[in-house]
């Protein structure tokens, strides 16, 4: 380790490049490629592509004498960003970056676009910089998902397949060397040889760690310069316009891969289809197509839990006609008198209920023990051949060894870490940042997200006390209507004031998750986001379920019984509804999780078409161009391809889409028990989110970079704890809130029938409670002294052993789940092992070893049994071939660095 005292001299080391071409790669003709001529995205040559755009608007106005300080201190800071974007770009092109300089004039500002292109020679050293995998052979063997398989086995018409032009090509990989050029396939032609994706990840690698000021300030980069507002926007060009083109029927191979993506994946009418999800990889790169598939994948998983949840509530509405006790309370008429629910409240019967008890009988009944036990094996099966299928993606594209061998540092770390350390995997000398200075910035870090959790708890008690206070401020109203509905009211507004909440904190902890997140200087792009990614949720579990989990576990367990009531605060503690806590703990669950899809999906239908209309509107008010010509605001046919692109709107990342599925996720397994219908409203939420966020990123984005991954990072740990936590979350309200059990018990000991399980479920009070000694009945197992009845505690002794073998059962099940499904196919583990040789031969110091005949993927790798070939007679070993190098036994030297053991 050693510090980086010589800062200026590493980074000049770190950036500088020729700009001129290397002529001995290979055998490759030195020649570039002439662009088509229908591209636009390249310079005025008509031949350099453009790899980056930089834009950044200037205003125009004169200082003039006597200008206030508002405005001298604008013109300060123009003036320091115009020193910040010569010096950035001027470091750019020692760097060997190709720039062209565009500008737009308008009435009151100028927009300057700078657009970038790295040379050949530029891209081979951050090819190899920054591990770039290349094709070495073409994968010939046709890519399945198990759905197709199974209906074709099955001779069924697989609706949702669909023939999608261009497909990407498949290859065995491995990552670039410069020296090895001539046995990578298509290393002849320089203009194709990397992916248009590739050239925009080494670019933006350049930006991001191209200092423009002093490193001590942390001026390094061009996410700095955004956030100072030096640059308006960095971004990669989108491959054209996504309309089809009018007139004639148009050739499907000659759409653009933009076009094609809006045809086959972003339109309403491919709902039913199933995604091009190669396609989307080779546009915007693994990260955003791991996406993608994980919320199809888990969007298609939802129909057979949507399917079962439906019949269970159809069961639900059977019972609500058959149902004993039902029918008990609906004809009590005045044989049960209620006690009073506040101390200004009157005596009730409880017929009043009886629509309220129908109602519960939706969500609480014998079918949902059944539910919570499919649904807890239904997440658990899940996420295993979720796992499966991710091993198989990353394989195909590339990202199986991502994170182990070949992620680097991100470039913002590298710029500022203080120190370096040799890497021991990769050998090379690596930014390093001291764990003992992150471990105390991390555990600042939790001591504010322990803050934040009590803020939001001491909103959940707010939001109780709001519901105990309303109750009682409509009793007092003396309206018939409001005081017979008055606990519903309150339920209702609690759970949408919870809601609004719950999204105002969000934003402000979001906010303050990415400041600590920075602070702690991670090393690379997946830990940072990791950690961002865990505190986020933290809080926002705690923020969407403590007013569930108060509902579904708390709520009425402490109350106490007529006579002797629990307070809180000076006010008597809250107990559930007339129907009991399980129809609220539903009202809780649909508000906030269909009252949340609605709003999410409103705000990404309509939010992002009014920034672009502010966005056009901010850029084309009256545009004066270069020729002198004044043209009206809004956009002409012919404009640039950069300024069309600076119109749309800065994709913001993936974090908000995970975690909204992610919360989803958490609402239907936790708490299935209560709501069966809740994978019925996720399914059609997600249909809904795959189109929305699809015409989002082809329409309405400006191209992201595109970033690798090997898996969705730690939202797959997320999920697997939040299974288990369901499982016990639904062991308890079976055993606890739900009714399953009491009824159960009570018909074991009556003859298998419930007559009379009403009145078993009432407690009487005492003879002490009013002065005029009116008894009334109460829910709970007491005596008229308040003391429990011997049921209590046999049922309590029935709830504890339900819990324990419940979870015991689904446990186990889950594990043997886990045992029977391997994580990698065997198939993906053959053709990962076959690439690894593959690469070792193509990467062969020898040029012996790189002549080895590869067989192709047509004559298969077949797994057939074959007899063998009888042995020759002869004794004596074949001939060594005259160009085969003797074998290497000369001992191989320590390595230098190393100190011995």
């Amino acid at each position: 380790m050693r510090k980086r005292g010589e800062e200026r001299e590493d980074i000049t080391t770190l950036i500088a490049m020729t700009n001129t071409a290397d002529h001995n790669y290979g055998s490759m003709d030195t020649g570039m490629s002439q662009v088509s001529s229908g591209d636009k995205n390249v310079f005025s040559d008509g031949i350099t592509r453009i790899d980056f755009v930089l834009v950044w608007e200037e205003s125009l106005a004169v200082l003039k004498d006597g200008a206030s300080e508002k405005d001298k201190s604008s013109h300060a800071t123009q003036d320091s960003h115009r020193k910040w974007r010569e010096d950035f770009l001027s470091r750019l092109q020692a760097a060997g970056i190709d720039q062209e300089m565009r500008e737009v004039l308008q009435a009151k500002k100028k927009i300057s676009y700078v657009l970038l292109s790295a040379p050949w020679s530029v891209l081979c050293y951050y090819a190899e910089e920054i591990s770039l995998r290349v094709p070495l052979q073409m994968v010939t063997t046709p890519n399945y998902n198990w759905s197709e398989r199974m209906l074709e086995k099955t001779k069924i018409p697989n609706l949702m397949s669909q023939d999608v032009p261009s497909m990407p090509p498949d290859y065995y990989t491995c990552q670039f060397r410069t020296n090895k050029l001539e046995r990578f396939l298509g290393s002849e032609n320089k203009e194709t040889f990397f992916k248009t994706t590739q050239r925009h990840q080494v670019l933006y690698e350049i930006l991001a760690r191209t200092p423009y000021g002093a490193l001590k300030r942390g001026e390094v980069g061009i996410e700095r310069l955004l956030s100072e507002n030096a640059v308006s926007a960095a971004y990669p060009l989108h491959e054209g316009p996504f309309q089809m083109p009018e007139g004639e029927a148009v050739d499907s191979q000659s759409l653009s891969m933009r076009q094609i993506l809006h045809q086959y994946w972003a339109r309403w009418a491919s709902w039913k289809k199933y995604q091009p999800l190669d396609h989307i990889r080779e546009y915007y790169g693994e990260k955003i197509a791991l996406y993608f598939a994980w919320l199809g994948f888990y969007t298609g998983w939802l129909l057979p839990a949507a399917v079962v949840g439906t019949l269970v509530f159809l069961f639900g509405i059977w019972l609500m006609f058959t149902d004993a006790p039902a029918r008990e309370i609906c004809e009590s008429e005045d044989e049960f008198v209620m006690c009073p629910l506040c101390k200004i409240c009157s005596y009730w019967n409880l017929s009043s209920i009886c629509t309220t008890f129908k109602a519960g009988l939706l969500f609480d009944n014998g079918g949902t023990v059944f539910f919570s036990i499919f649904m807890a094996l239904w997440a658990v099966t899940f996420l295993e051949y979720w796992k499966r299928t991710s091993a198989v993606l990353a394989h195909r594209w590339d990202c199986s060894e991502f994170q182990e061998t070949e992620e680097r540092p991100r470039p913002e770390f590298t710029a500022t870490a203080p120190l370096t350390l040799r890497n021991p995997v990769t050998g090379a000398e690596e930014p390093y940042f001291p764990k003992r200075r992150r471990f105390n910035r991390t555990l600042t870090g939790s001591m504010v997200i322990m803050i934040m959790v009590s803020v939001v708890l001491m909103f959940v008690v707010a939001i109780i006390l709001y519901r105990v206070i309303l109750s009682i401020i409509i009793y007092k109203s003396h309206n018939a209507f409001l005081i017979f509905s008055a606990g519903r009211i309150a339920s209702l507004t609690g759970s949408v004031l919870n809601l609004l909440v719950i999204l105002m904190l969000s934003r402000v902890y979001i906010y303050l998750a990415q400041v600590l997140t920075r602070w702690e200087m991670h090393r690379t792009q997946t830990k940072y986001e990791d950690m961002f990614i865990l505190k986020v949720f933290i809080f926002q579990f705690v923020n969407f379920y403590s007013s569930p989990v108060y509902i579904a576990f708390f709520k009425g367990r402490f109350v106490g019984y007529p006579g002797n009531y629990y307070n809180l605060l000076g006010i008597r503690n809250e107990d559930c509804g007339a129907g009991g806590c399980l129809i609220e703990l539903a009202q809780e669950l649909l508000v906030i999780m269909v009252g949340k899809q609605v709003i999410n999906n409103i705000q990404e239908f309509i939010m992002p078409k009014l920034k672009s209309w502010w966005q056009k509107r901010k850029i084309h008010p009256k545009v004066r161009a270069e020729d002198g010509k004044v043209k009206e605001g809004g956009q002409t046919q012919d404009a640039a391809p950069w300024e069309t692109d600076y119109e749309l709107l800065l994709c913001e990342g993936l974090f908000d889409e995970y975690l909204e599925m992610v919360l989803q996720f958490g609402f239907i397994t936790i708490f299935v028990a209560a709501c069966p219908l809740a994978p019925l409203f996720a399914l059609i939420n997600n249909w809904v989110e795959v189109r929305l966020d699809a015409q989002k990123f082809v329409c309405q984005y400006r191209r992201p970079v595109a970033e690798r991954a090997q898996d969705i990072g730690i939202w797959l740990d997320i999920l697997q704890v939040i299974t288990y936590f369901a499982v016990i979350s639904n062991a308890f309200l079976i055993a606890f809130t739900s009714d399953f059990l009491p009824r159960l018990y009570y018909r074991y000991n009556n003859d298998g029938n419930l007559k009379g399980y009403v009145n078993f479920t009432l407690g009487t009070s005492p003879s002490n409670f009013n002065a005029n000694n009116t008894q009334c009945r109460y829910r709970g197992y007491r005596d008229r002294n308040g003391h429990f009845r011997p049921e209590y505690f046999h049922l309590l002794a029935c709830r504890l052993a339900f819990v324990i073998i419940f979870e015991h059962v689904v446990f186990f099940i889950g594990r043997l789940i886990d045992f029977m499904v391997p994580d990698i196919p065997e198939d993906v583990e053959i053709k990962i092992k076959r690439e690894h040789y593959m690469a070792k031969e193509a990467l062969a110091e020898n040029e012996a070893l790189g002549k080895v005949v590869v067989l192709l993927e047509k004559e298969n790798l077949s797994t057939e049994l074959r007899h063998r070939a009888k042995p020759q007679t002869s004794t004596a070993s074949p001939p060594r071939e005259s160009n085969s190098p003797p074998p290497l036994l000369n001992p191989i030297p320590e390595d230098a660095d190393r100190s011995p053991l």
